[in-house]
């Protein structure tokens, strides 16, 4: 007989969750990223395809663009939320919530936050935490995310949807942990994009009664304004870690495989430039050079001037001049 007070080793095991049980769990956990969690021990390294059906049947979505036609107000909104969104990952989730590359206010710091989520790529703990656990093994094993380790196509996109790196790794983002408001979004981040996408519907349907000549709806806006241009942020976004570790030039003898690569940058509004980056990356900017298009560098001085944010991290002259290879090794 089993009491209370039996120590859990003696105990026997609990029996397993009934089949419809099981369903309910894996049907929560697309919005609530807590609800059967997984251990990091290692038995989990596998693709949960259950759990990617909502990342690929946006894929397919796409193809609702023969249907839905095209407008230049579709392509617009398409295009301005690419870039918002885009700015959010690289200038918040990735320079702020990962390396502290600057500082701002709560209240700023939260609505970039919210901007990041609608993004569709997580919340930005699970984000941070990541990244900073890819500096600390870059294209070494313990690397979720290297090219070198995995191969191309793990690197871009099979990690993420891998059972092990579904949780937030707490213990290295714990300076974050403080902000509940942040840990509620980073729990519940799908609801984000969610509503984002029932706000472009909304709107399309006001446009068109308000201004029909437009020639928008709801459907159309919500086919270019949330799924196509979440799906080439996905994309764009992804190829830091894929193809900016296999294609472009090296300037700095660091040790791993990143690389600098203009055509990447332009597309992630500065973060091709990766092998600065990865030479030191404590600094908010990642163009290390005038001609070195950095964008989200740009942005966030505009924002310092307009005192949004601060104490934006300089680059120093001896870092930037250091450790160069010499011979410009290309790929």
């Amino acid at each position: 007989m089993v009491t209370p007070d039996t120590p859990p080793a003696s105990r026997p095991p609990a029996p397993l969750a009934a089949p419809a049980q099981g369903w309910r769990i894996t049907l929560r956990r697309w919005i609530d990223n807590e609800a059967g969690a997984l251990p990091d021990d290692g038995q989990n390294d596998r693709i949960d395809w259950l759990r990617t059906v909502p990342f690929a049947a946006l894929h397919l979505a796409c193809l609702a663009v023969f249907w839905v036609g095209v407008s230049p107000v579709a392509v617009a909104v398409a295009a301005g939320l690419y870039v918002l969104r885009m700015f959010a990952i690289t200038g918040f989730y990735h320079r702020y919530f990962s390396h502290r590359a600057f500082r701002t206010s709560r209240p700023v710091q939260f609505l970039f936050a919210l901007v990041g989520a609608a993004a569709a790529q997580r919340g930005p703990l699970w984000w941070a935490a990541h990244h900073r656990h890819h500096h600390v093994h870059s294209d070494k094993p313990g690397d979720a995310h290297s090219p070198r380790q995995r191969g191309f196509l793990w690197s871009h996109m099979g990690w993420f949807l891998c059972r092990v790196n579904f949780r937030t790794r707490a213990e290295l983002i714990r300076d974050w942990l403080s902000f509940p408001e942040l840990r509620f979004l980073d729990r519940y981040d799908s609801l984000v994009p969610i509503l984002m996408a029932l706000a472009l519907f909304g709107l399309g349907e006001l446009l068109a009664w308000r201004w029909p000549h437009w020639d928008t709806n709801g459907w159309q806006l919500l086919v270019w304004g949330f799924v196509v241009s979440t799906i080439l942020l996905y994309h764009a976004t992804f190829t830091v870690n894929s193809l900016a570790h296999v294609w472009g030039r090296r300037r700095y003898a660091t040790r791993d495989d990143s690389r600098n690569n203009a055509l990447l940058a332009l597309l992630t509004l500065g973060e091709g430039w990766h092998n600065n980056h990865h030479h030191y990356p404590a600094t908010v900017r990642q163009g290390f050079y005038w001609w070195e298009i950095d964008p989200t560098w740009y942005a966030l001085r505009l924002m310092a001037s307009l005192g949004l944010v601060w104490d934006l991290q300089p680059l120093p002259a001896h870092v930037r001049d250091g450790r160069r290879i010499r011979t410009g090794a290309a790929s």
